[in-house]
């Protein structure tokens, strides 16, 4: 990059590292997946086309995760992301309604699908239930992702009720994008459930295998899902049966792995906070996912600035729909943050 004006999304970022790299820039956890996710794979006997619903072992097991499902109640996807482009081009079109700040891919899927997305303005970087219950009313569909990227923020149970009902009153849809839903540090994890319900998870986070690309979709209503399938058929096709395998296997994973790897997130959350806010900076504190939104002055030249001559690679706010803020991920070691801090309080006293 030579030139600020080339900050247009995160494709500027993705995938750079080395030559002294720190980057905050995405989210892909470091951590490394259970060694059961590895075990007793046999590439050569997944060569073939599989079914466009995805292998029945692994939607079984997966039924066993979510009380009132079935193995037909879900869609084995490439991806959390290709599971979102399917729900909204299998419905109706009209207006779906969006946190903001939001995961930047979320208003360009909605747009491709010939979705209109709106926006309810975050408090504290959590769903104010007024402004929800407003601005849904005319809409097919609401977005919601709990624990968030990029605020790190987790709903309240008594919200995601309350989201859960006006929904279901309105009768539209609610799409649960629960990627994070293993990775909270305050309380348990709170599932909105109803037949208008369609949530969405994937193997990337919970298990640190985003390359692999084993994302799936759960719904009790059969018509949504049938749709998505028909749209796959033509798009996709199956989801490799590789990775589905892979997914198998990491859900026999002990659930001390989980553990284990949230402890580590709650360390890491504590450190770079702490660091942050030591450094004047302003930002809510994370109660999930890995991800801080700090507020700084000058957010475009903060970005370009520390990426051209610190080395360090944040994201823009506006990406997410929050112009005064830089995001950033501690998907990486501690030293690695704690030295990325140090980096960035120079650029501050510096600027």
């Amino acid at each position: 990059m030579n030139n600020i004006s080339e900050l247009k999304s995160p494709a500027v970022f993705i995938g750079k590292q080395g030559n002294g790299i720190i980057s905050f820039g995405s989210g892909q956890p470091d951590l490394p997946p259970p060694k059961e996710a590895i075990e007793g794979i046999n590439i050569r006997s997944d060569l073939r086309y599989g079914l466009i619903q995805g292998e029945p072992k692994l939607r079984d097991s997966l039924s066993k995760e979510y009380p009132a499902s079935a193995a037909e109640n879900f869609v084995i996807t490439n991806g959390a992301s290709e599971a979102l482009d399917l729900i909204f081009r299998a419905m109706d079109k009209g207006k779906v309604l969006l946190p903001k700040p939001y995961y930047y891919s979320y208003p360009e899927i909605l747009k491709f699908s010939g979705m209109e997305p709106v926006y309810t303005e975050l408090n504290k970087g959590r769903i104010d239930i007024d402004d929800f219950t407003e601005k849904v009313q005319d809409c097919k569909a609401a977005l919601i992702n709990s624990p968030s990227n990029p605020t790190g923020r987790v709903e309240s149970i008594k919200t995601l009720k309350e989201i859960e009902k006006i929904t279901k009153d309105l009768g539209i849809y609610v799409v649960s994008d629960e990627v994070y839903k293993d990775l909270i540090y305050e309380r348990e994890n709170y599932m909105i459930q109803g037949s208008h319900v369609i949530t969405i998870n994937s193997f990337s986070k919970t298990y640190a295998m985003c390359g692999v690309r084993v994302g799936y979709l759960w719904s009790n209503d059969m018509d949504i899902v049938n749709k998505v399938i028909e749209i796959k058929t033509h798009t996709s096709m199956n989801t490799n049966l590789v990775g589905q395998d892979m997914a198998i296997n990491a859900m026999k994973a002990p659930k001390t792995y989980i553990e284990k790897q949230l402890e580590i997130w709650k360390q890491r959350r504590d450190i770079i906070y702490e660091g942050l806010i030591n450094l004047g900076l302003d930002l809510w504190k994370p109660e999930g996912a890995f991800y801080v939104l700090p507020k700084v002055k000058n957010p475009r030249d903060t970005v370009w600035n520390l990426y051209k001559k610190y080395n360090v690679i944040t994201y823009l706010g506006n990406w997410f729909g929050a112009p005064d803020r830089i995001r950033l991920s501690y998907a990486l070691d501690i030293k690695e943050i704690e030295e990325g801090l140090k980096r960035i309080g120079r650029y501050l006293e510096e600027n």
